[in-house]
């Protein structure tokens, strides 16, 4: 398609929209600004003050201060309200920090309060002039000058919730973050999450670290990778599902306390907890057992959840989640036992199948004995896990990275760390012994080939370098955007990933 035919379909969609005149009527406001001479699209603006460090300095000030002092000031922001009074007007201002209101009038600003009339809601300027309190005592910026510095042809939503809203929310989030001040709270909160958690890690002597995002073989977790190419190479590579074998390496070649912060990728459903694309925490300890990992969790999530919410009672939805130590710790067997699930199941796959069936729980095919466990547990044990609660002792099927149990060889030193009907994290001692670990391999191989597509494939180079030797370890990983979840209180992860994936917008 030529550039004249691309232009052609561009301006037919441009006025077929139901916001078209609106926004043709900007345009009007655009090109009579630059038959004006005026740039509407300026480049470099360096306010003096953010809304906030106004309010700082000056907050406290009253009228009669400004009445005495010439306090001047430039800011910048996006217009969110524009009053025009005729010879005067009044707006607010909206930057990074906050809000602060402006004052225009025709006897200060002259002919330039004329080009004023062309202001809209969401344009961005920027101001300079003096601080003073109106009548009703509110601190706002008297404008001497002002420029454009991006106008908004495009006109922001005068109501923006509800459910008939809520995928433009996120597809727009560029939208969502100027009209609700709680969803950029929200991701302000996110960030100090993650800083509160790399400064406990760092405090306690771990190093950061980086590994590849691309694998040539799709381990360290159970899931069904993305699969990519590279050209160059001539193969097919995979997005990684956990970084976890490669920080295992590093135990291997001496680091002994390692973690690292990234994406991680899975090629699964989308729903309120799950997003096929989503952030980790991975971290691994030399010397230690999943014993001593449940005590450092515990001290890890008192840290954040205390320096984010100021206590450890949050409130979750219709919750209040009690983070106070210890958390409560059962098997998973037990954990299924209280919940009604009969005994005699957990030996007999036919027996599970059967029961789960009879219940509606869906089994993936090729299902193993404890898969089928698992699938129940999900149902049946995990939404009723509110407090948080370290669910122990999982089946070696389902964990075929974590060390057996010396008392119970059928069972492995593992632990998930549940809280509000959701996985936080997940746990074990790590295996270390590289025959056992190749015949664990071995058996999930052998589920690949039964149908089950999220079995860990073998990993040749892993086994050598447990064959090298590495020390006994524990290992965990925590779900950030869950977290964030938690002590946001946003029921949606969506709520807490700036971006979220999306079906393409239908035109």
């Amino acid at each position: 398609m030529r550039l004249k035919e691309i232009r052609e379909v561009f301006e037919r969609e441009m006025q077929e929209t139901p916001l078209s005149e609106l926004i043709q009527q900007r345009i009007k406001k655009l090109e009579a600004l630059r038959n004006m001479g005026i740039e509407p699209y300026n480049g470099l603006f360096e306010p003096s003050h953010t809304s906030e460090s106004i309010f700082y300095e000056y907050g406290e000030k009253e009228k009669d201060f400004f009445e005495s002092e010439s306090i001047n000031v430039s800011v910048a922001g996006r217009i969110i309200l524009f009053r025009d009074f005729g010879k005067a007007a009044f707006a607010h201002l909206q930057d990074s920090k906050g809000r602060i209101q402006i004052y225009l009038r025709k006897d200060i600003l002259g002919d330039k309060f004329n080009i004023a009339k062309n202001f809209d809601i969401g344009d961005i300027i920027g101001v300079q002039g003096k601080l003073f309190r109106t009548k009703t005592n509110e601190l706002t910026v008297e404008v001497h000058n002002f420029e454009f510095l991006s106008k908004s042809l495009r006109p922001l939503p005068e109501k923006w919730h509800g459910l008939k809203d809520i995928e433009a929310r996120y597809r727009q989030r560029y939208v969502d973050l100027i009209v609700n001040p709680s969803v950029k709270e929200t991701f302000v909160k996110r960030q100090q999450i993650i800083r509160y958690l790399r400064e406990f890690l760092d405090n306690e002597g771990f190093l950061e670290v980086e590994t590849p995002m691309m694998h040539t073989i799709a381990g360290g977790a159970r899931a069904k990778p993305f699969k990519t190419y590279h050209e160059a190479l001539n193969m097919e590579l995979y997005l990684r599902i956990a970084p976890e074998l490669y920080l295992k390496r590093l135990l291997v070649g001496g680091f002994e306390r390692v973690y690292e912060i990234g994406k991680n990728f899975r090629n699964e459903g989308i729903s309120t907890k799950h997003n096929p694309e989503f952030t980790m925490v991975e971290f691994y300890v030399a010397y230690k057992d999943y014993n001593w990992l449940m005590d450092f969790t515990e001290k890890l999530l008192t840290y954040i959840v205390r320096n984010i919410c100021g206590t450890l009672s949050v409130k979750f939805g219709e919750f209040t989640i009690d983070f106070t130590p210890p958390f409560k710790k059962i098997t998973m067997y037990e954990a299924l036992k209280e919940k009604g699930v009969p005994e005699e199941i957990f030996k007999n796959e036919d027996l599970a199948s059967k029961w789960a069936k009879d219940k509606g729980i869906d089994i993936p095919k090729g299902s193993s004995l404890a898969k089928v466990l698992d699938e129940i547990f999900k149902e049946i044990v995990e939404p009723e896990l509110i407090q948080p609660t370290f669910i122990i002792d999982y089946p070696v099927e389902l964990s075929p990275l974590a060390k057996r149990k010396r008392d119970n060889q059928e069972l492995v030193e593992r632990f998930e760390l549940f809280i509000a009907g959701r996985e936080i994290a997940n746990a074990f001692s790590e295996l270390n012994d590289p025959l056992d670990q190749k015949e664990r391999f071995l058996r999930q191989l052998e589920e690949r080939l039964r149908g089950d597509e999220e079995a860990p494939e073998m990993d040749e180079d892993f086994v050598r370098a447990l064959e090298v030797g590495m020390p006994p370890a524990a290992g965990e990983g925590i779900g950030i955007d869950r977290l964030v979840m938690l002590l946001t209180d946003n029921q949606s992860i969506r709520d807490v990933i700036l971006f979220p994936l999306l079906r393409p917008e239908q035109k």
